[in-house]
């Protein structure tokens, strides 16, 4: 089954440990016949590096009822007021918007479309572009795609985050903005033709592009472990070649760039959240010498891992 990537690792540059985000506030409900979705709220550590980000992910099932139409997103710079009393985020005590006990936030947001509810938009009428094609599952693979987050879209997730509707006005309002949000989204997939715009011309069969992809899932589940550019290539059946080729032209950075980076970040995590010594981490991110793994440390963040710890 078509596994896309999780928006919060992608938006994050790494995996997430279950261990390093502290949730804070969660919202699930189901629209009857239209939408289910999901509000998670974590709190933001001032040391995490995190890039606000939307995914649209089709999934399609040959003859499945249960085919589906995702929106995801990931977005900071909201704030939360742990004391129950405030309401909007206003402190209960002073009336101002900033207190002791609000908190900077990552609010990751998915909204699952069901088939039957899409299919109203095309029924009865010709296919002719592929936002019609993929409302109406006729497209006959899973894919993912990035979402742009222009101003109007980053409008309707602050409308979806900040609303003060419940019960039954809450169905009509968050549908309504839904309705909004979808219609962003499929924009995406008729203005940016991917077939058309790839340099490297392989990129335009979406075989090629999936496995481009899932080198980079490959990388982020090896940080640890570090892994050659042709052990890389021969897992996700790839010439060496059109890997490094395309992975630039997709992910706008080289392969070892992207590892280092993702490498790094989560020496950070480590030392600075976890506690663990320069020692410990060196050895876990399989570096050689203490002192290349603080040669490298230095380069990606300016700092020496000792530095870091002082802090």
């Amino acid at each position: 089954m078509y596994q896309p990537l999780d928006i919060l690792s992608a938006a994050q540059k790494r995996p997430v440990m279950l261990d390093e985000m502290e949730l804070l506030t969660t919202s699930q409900k189901q629209i009857p016949g239209s939408v289910e979705y999901s509000i998670l709220r974590y709190r933001l550590n001032p040391q995490t590096t995190i890039e606000d980000m939307g995914m649209l992910v089709y999934n399609y099932q040959p003859k499945s009822k249960e085919n589906s139409l995702e929106l995801r997103f990931c977005v900071t710079g909201n704030a939360y007021c742990t004391n129950k009393k405030c309401e909007g985020g206003i402190c209960a005590k002073t009336g101002l918007s900033s207190c002791n006990e609000r908190t900077n936030t990552i609010d990751v947001l998915s909204f699952k479309f069901s088939s039957s509810y899409l299919s109203q938009f095309v029924k009865g009428k010709q296919i002719v572009n592929k936002s019609d094609e993929v409302l109406a599952f006729k497209h006959r693979s899973s894919f993912s795609k990035m979402v742009n987050l222009c101003n109007r879209t980053r409008a309707v997730l602050d409308n979806l985050l900040n609303h003060t509707y419940s019960e039954t006005l809450e169905n009509i309002y968050v549908n309504s903005q839904l309705q909004t949000l979808l219609l962003y989204g499929l924009e995406c997939l008729i203005d940016e033709k991917a077939e058309e715009s790839f340099a490297c011309k392989f990129l335009a069969s979406e075989t090629e592009r999936e496995k481009i992809s899932k080198a980079r899932e490959v990388l982020l589940q090896h940080i640890g472990e570090p892994i050659t550019i042709k052990e890389l290539s021969r897992k996700v059946a790839i010439n060496e070649c059109y890997l490094k080729k395309g992975f630039k032209e997709m992910f706008g950075t080289t392969i070892f760039d992207f590892y280092q980076g993702q490498r790094m970040e989560h020496a950070k995590y480590l030392l600075y959240e976890k506690g663990l010594s320069v020692t410990d981490v060196s050895a876990l991110l399989g570096y050689s010498s203490i002192s290349h793994f603080s040669t490298a440390f230095k380069k990606h963040t300016g700092l020496k891992p000792c530095e870091l710890l002082m802090r």
